[in-house]
């Protein structure tokens, strides 16, 4: 759906956005993360066409955004940070206007003008002008205009900045929604809101990609193991005992928390489940257990350890970054890795064969 290729915009000496390339497919929601100055609202005005970058492409259903301008932004509805609202019109008035510039059908506009309003909640709001509404009624008039005309890619910039609690749940359960028949790319600084609406996250640092995979995916990417904690009624040396019969365990650590139960961290490899297998050892041990939990770092531990190069000098941003590169790019590289070896095989057996 959106194909970003080698994107770089320079001003100056500085890079605003540095080589930066990513893929997002049909039907998903992606939430864009990255600290202040990383790039973020740079390269989401020139995947909208409202910035020319400095070099590489950007591709919109096949419509490159350099040659087939139109074709591209036909396909795009955009919230920018500040919602492109004029104040001396109505929200009606302001609808109609954007509706015109969409070139919705006539006959259509009052249709579909009317749908979005009843979707962001302003439908009773359509005759005040613009100036007397909340900023969060801004927000909601801006987000109905990025919906006018279903675009098959929705771009929002902080959409739920101004919103109250009861607002943003409401902004949240819609842009969820939306998925259904759009592609939804997502700016937040709130990271809790990014990790319960999206399916996808890509995190940019220095305007380069820095990861892009599921929740789940970048807690694996961060960790490389599971850690699983348990707690069990007995003894440290019962426990004990049944761990040393899964060969899956690769680290443990307990604690004595009571007189009757003890408490267990316990490091598997990346993608091994054990849970099933240490329930029933501990059944038949006869070692109740009490809790068992998979514990796992939040998105903002693994946020503050991708982009916090002041902290880590650089070095553990840098190290981070090359070991957490796109999904795509890892199966390839993991790819390539195995030919290269089947290569050297088949070297070796030649040689042997001399």
């Amino acid at each position: 759906m959106i194909e970003v290729s080698h994107l770089v915009k320079k001003y100056g000496s500085h890079y605003a956005v540095n080589d930066l390339s990513f893929r997002v497919e049909k039907g998903q929601i992606y939430g864009f993360l990255g600290p202040n100055g990383a790039g973020k609202s740079t390269t989401m005005n020139i995947i909208t066409g409202y910035l020319a970058p400095t070099a590489g492409e950007v591709k919109i259903n096949g419509h490159d955004m350099m040659k087939e301008p139109e074709e591209a932004k036909r396909c795009i509805g955009y919230l920018p940070e500040m919602p492109p609202v004029y104040p001396d019109m109505t929200v009606g008035e302001y609808l109609r206007f954007a509706a015109q510039l969409k070139r919705i059908p006539s006959g259509k506009r009052e249709e579909s003008i009317e749908e979005v309003m009843k979707m962001t909640r302003i439908l009773d709001m359509k005759d005040r002008l613009i100036r007397n509404l909340s900023k969060g009624y801004k927000q909601r008039v801006g987000l109905s205009q990025a919906l006018l005309g279903s675009p098959e890619v929705i771009i929002l910039d902080e959409p739920t900045v101004g919103l109250d609690p009861k607002q943003i749940i409401e902004i949240r359960d819609l842009i969820k929604s939306l998925k259904d028949k759009h592609t939804v790319i997502l700016s937040s600084h709130i990271l809790s809101e990014v990790s319960a609406i999206c399916d996808q996250i890509l995190i940019i640092s220095k305007g380069s990609l820095a990861a892009c995979d599921t929740p789940e995916g970048l807690t694996r990417l961060i960790t490389g193991e599971e850690e699983l904690e348990i707690t069990v009624k007995g003894t440290p040396e019962e426990l004990q005992s049944v761990l040393d019969g899964l060969e899956e365990i690769e680290g443990s650590s307990l604690e004595k928390i009571s007189e009757t139960q003890t408490k267990a961290v316990i490091k598997t490899g990346e993608d091994c489940d054990i849970r099933e297998k240490l329930f029933y050892l501990l059944a038949d041990a006869r070692l109740p257990l009490m809790d068992m939990h998979v514990t796992a770092k939040s998105l903002e531990d693994i946020f503050l350890e991708l982009t916090d190069s002041e902290k880590n000098t650089g070095e553990k941003a840098g190290e981070a970054g090359s070991r957490k590169k796109l999904r795509l790019g890892r199966k390839k590289e993991e790819a390539a890795e195995a030919e290269e070896s089947e290569e050297a095989q088949e070297g070796t057996d030649n040689d042997s064969d001399l």
